[in-house]
């Protein structure tokens, strides 16, 4: 088995990640593109064997601040076929890393927590794991909502929750209409209505730039697809998917304050289910919950919306850190504990 970088052949990179289960955009390299314009190195590696990729991760990797060194990251990777390709994949991911100056290699699977293969990975090849708890802590969130799509479209209606089933009835009787956008320029809609959610529910968001780079290299390419809600000419509600062999993710989402009752953000999923099903996909992916289901915590509410499409949950075996230089992961890990500290601080300061 060989390791080895992908830069001039990214077709065959792209295609294994397709073709893999647990396939990504987040490891493809059209994304990789998207990362770029935000200051990241993409570099694509994967491990031959005989001729065949058998395994593959999109490293993304970054200059720190105010230290000479680099912090690498697989965003949903790695993926593999065989337990030996993903040695050989960490074995080798670090050899390069070393040579960029990385401190760590981080990585979030998205495989089924308790993956006996996985978990053996981690153990021979020294990863650490990273406690995010059982929020947001994490870069990717371990705690996902998943959808069949292998039933009608009457059945998937038939196995939501009644509310749900008839908030999207209502919208539909109010002529709330649901449209995939075709023009670049109209990125600034659901923009505005980004901004105005970010507003009302305390959280930050990335330009408007880093938007359009992911029109100019994820829709641009079938990736991705951007969903406007609107009621006669005001736009109510934006959703932004991401799309990958049989898997449809939904990634970013916004709404207005105007006309909440007419319940646009409920039958912008629907019509997002729909053309999922449609395209030929068998599993549509809400993407992040908090772990912590009971009713009173104050993320509960983004469950049950979930859940009230007929979702499940789903949890990943998390985030993983791999040291490349151990003195240097150190140093990291005490910058990440000052970083986080005074994040926790900043919210409770709002």
């Amino acid at each position: 088995m060989e390791t080895k970088l992908f830069l001039e052949r990214e077709d065959l990179f792209d295609h294994y990640v397709a073709a893999h289960p647990r396939g990504d955009v987040l490891q493809t390299t059209a994304w990789g593109r998207v990362k770029q314009s935000t200051g990241w190195e993409a570099f694509p590696l994967g491990v031959m064997d005989r001729g065949r990729l058998q395994a593959a991760a999109l490293v993304l990797a970054k200059r720190l601040p105010y230290i000479p060194a680099v912090l690498a990251y697989s965003p949903r990777g790695p993926l593999y076929s065989s337990g030996e390709a993903l040695a050989h994949l960490l074995q080798g991911g670090t050899k390069f890393l070393r040579e960029q100056g990385a401190l760590v290699w981080k990585m979030d699977p998205a495989i089924p927590e308790a993956d006996p293969t996985w978990l053996e990975a981690a153990r021979s090849q020294g990863l650490k794991q990273v406690e995010t708890g059982l929020d947001f802590d994490g870069v990717q969130p371990r705690h996902v909502m998943t959808l069949s799509l292998n039933h009608s479209l009457d059945t998937l209606l038939a196995n939501m929750k009644q509310k749900t089933r008839y908030n999207i009835r209502y919208a539909m009787r109010k002529n709330v209409t649901v449209q995939a956008l075709k023009e670049k320029s109209q990125l600034g809609v659901f923009y505005c209505l980004l901004q105005e959610t970010a507003k009302r529910d305390r959280f930050t968001i990335r330009s408007l730039d880093y938007f359009e780079a992911i029109w100019d290299h994820l829709v641009q390419a079938g990736l991705a697809r951007v969903f406007l809600a609107y009621h006669e000419e005001t736009p109510l509600a934006g959703a932004i998917c991401f799309r990958l062999g049989p898997r449809v993710w939904y990634v970013y989402g916004a709404s207005s304050s105007e006309k909440r009752n007419l319940q646009a953000p409920h039958l912008i999923q629907w019509e997002m289910i729909k053309w999922a099903k449609g395209a030929g996909c068998t599993i549509y992916d809400f993407r992040g919950v908090s772990g912590d289901l009971r009713p009173e915590h104050p993320l509960y509410g983004l469950y049950r919306f979930k859940e009230g499409f007929g979702a499940t949950l789903e949890t990943y075996v998390g985030e993983f850190d791999l040291p490349i230089r151990q003195g240097g992961y150190a140093l990291w890990l005490g910058g990440l504990r000052m970083h986080n500290w005074i994040r926790r601080y900043k919210r409770q300061a709002h």
